[in-house]
Parts: C-alpha cells; sequence; structure tokens
C-alpha cells in the first residue's frame, strides 16, 4: 500500500512539474489569483468565525469513525 501510494505522489508531482515548466507568461498571473482567492477565502472563514465550527465538525467526524 505504501509504495502504490508513493509511486502515485511521484506520478503527480511530475506531472505537476511538467505542467508548471510548459506555462508561461499568463501562467502565473493565474497561479497568483488562484492564491489571492485561496487567501480571501481564509480571510473569510477566520472572520465569520467558522474556523472553529469547521474543526468541531472535523474532530466529531474523526471520533464517529474511530469509535471514540
Amino acid at each position: 500500500m505504501r509504495d502504490k501510494l508513493l509511486g502515485v505522489w511521484v506520478k503527480w508531482t511530475n506531472a505537476l512539474g511538467d505542467r508548471t515548466r510548459r506555462d508561461s507568461g499568463a501562467g502565473f498571473v493565474e497561479y497568483a489569483g488562484l492564491m489571492i482567492l485561496i487567501a480571501g477565502i481564509f480571510v473569510a472563514i477566520d472572520s465569520l468565525g467558522l474556523d472553529g465550527m469547521i474543526s468541531g465538525a472535523i474532530m466529531d467526524a474523526i471520533s464517529n469513525v474511530i469509535g471514540g
């Protein structure tokens, strides 16, 4: 299982590296825009106080899975 996961990870990172090397010009602007969008989502989550609710829901789900 571990070898299979490692193989998938290596394949994915190689594919991502090939894609980023092929992108030029507008690619940088697109990646920067995506980072700004992700940062905006994190700021919204933090300002609305949803971070505690989200972490609580994740902990509840983990407890249900492991039977705690």
